[in-house]
């Protein structure tokens, strides 16, 4: 985190470990003014790989599963790296500024997308660098965002994954159960936007978390990177996927599940009481459950507002249709699951 950054923030009256916000206030309230009202957030748990160089867009095509052809200046997308068996390594946003991209995933997995990039640049004309030490990001989120963030900055986006571009911000449209915004910028140009953001509550790293749990989107850690196809974490529902871009590693693995009906775990949302967070990448337990890998894996796991924890988890289809899902083992609390935000689809 950059220091003038984390000194503001802390002057605001966040907790600050590692470089993360772990709140200003109480989790349970955090999380309800997140589900209900407006909503700043500090993105430092993200990091953000900046992508640039005149071979960018044609080295990146060939690497992930979207289309980057769709790109431009006011759009963005998320996205995928896959190894040759088709699992996800990581799961990123990409967003254009100036001449480049911004790849913005989880700190935990920075390292690991850069190197493995780094590995088939070759003699391509492309430059990865970590950019988190000179951009800060912020999330806005809540029922009256899109009048706030208008009234803030000049302009906001009108549609998930558009982007607009102002005054040294860069600011996209995320899926979300209301408006809900990210933004990118340089420190002073944040300082003086977050100030204007009055009447906003400003929530820590789990809020924003549970937030993308109650919208159905993904997210990957070092414990769950390469443990599920695109499909298996709903990828393809959240336009996280193209079916029809060509070639890239681990496409034939992707399209093989897609156009022959080989799915057989899917990623559901659902809820839990316990008083210990599920971690990633944490076992489910089903009695009816034959396979070898068990029944599912916890995807992501936040506080919720009326005690326990909201999750969102991938989990074998019969098991999940049969019920008496537990995390863990035969011992553990059970699974109460719970709708999808946007229709399952077999066929896209």
């Amino acid at each position: 985190m950059i220091e003038e950054w984390q000194r503001f923030l802390e002057g605001a009256g966040a907790r600050i470990e590692d470089g993360t916000v772990k709140g200003f206030a109480e989790a349970g309230e955090e999380a309800r003014a997140a589900t209900e009202g407006d909503v700043v957030c500090d993105l430092s748990h993200y990091a953000l790989l900046s992508t640039s160089g005149e071979d960018t867009v044609t080295f990146l095509q060939g690497q992930t599963t979207n289309d980057l052809r769709h790109l431009s200046e006011s759009s963005s997308q998320l996205n995928s790296i896959c190894t040759p068996k088709g699992r996800m390594m990581a799961v990123f946003r990409i967003v254009p500024r100036g001449e480049a991209f911004l790849l913005r995933v989880p700190q935990g997995l920075a390292e690991t997308l850069a190197g493995h990039l780094r590995k088939f640049v070759l003699m391509s004309k492309v430059t990865i660098e970590d950019a988190s030490d000179r951009l800060v990001a912020i999330g806005v989120s809540g029922p009256g965002m899109a009048e706030r963030l208008k009234a803030a900055a000049g302009a906001v986006p009108g549609q998930v994954d558009e982007v607009v571009q102002s005054d040294g911000l860069t600011m996209v449209q995320v899926p979300g159960i209301h408006p809900r915004y990210e933004v990118y910028g340089e420190t002073d140009a944040m300082q003086a936007l977050w100030s204007r953001l009055e009447g906003v509550t400003p929530v820590g790293a789990d809020a924003w978390g549970l937030l993308d749990i109650r919208a159905g989107v993904p997210n990957l850690y070092p414990e769950t990177t390469e443990a599920f196809v695109p499909q298996m974490a709903n990828l393809h529902l959240v336009n996280g996927v193209s079916f029809r871009k060509g070639c890239y590693t681990g496409q034939e693995i992707v399209a093989r599940m897609q156009y022959l009906g080989q799915l057989k775990r899917r990623m559901y949302p659902a809820h839990v009481e316990t008083d210990s967070a599920p971690q990633p990448g944490e076992a489910l337990f089903a009695p009816d459950s034959q396979s070898g890998q068990g029944a599912g894996k916890v995807v992501d796991a936040r506080p919720a507002p009326e005690g326990g924890y909201d999750l969102l988890a991938v989990v074998e289809i019969k098991s999940a249709e049969a019920g008496a899902l537990r995390l863990r083992d035969t011992d553990g609390p059970a699974l109460e699951l719970r709708e999808l935000p946007y229709e399952w689809q077999t066929e896209i």
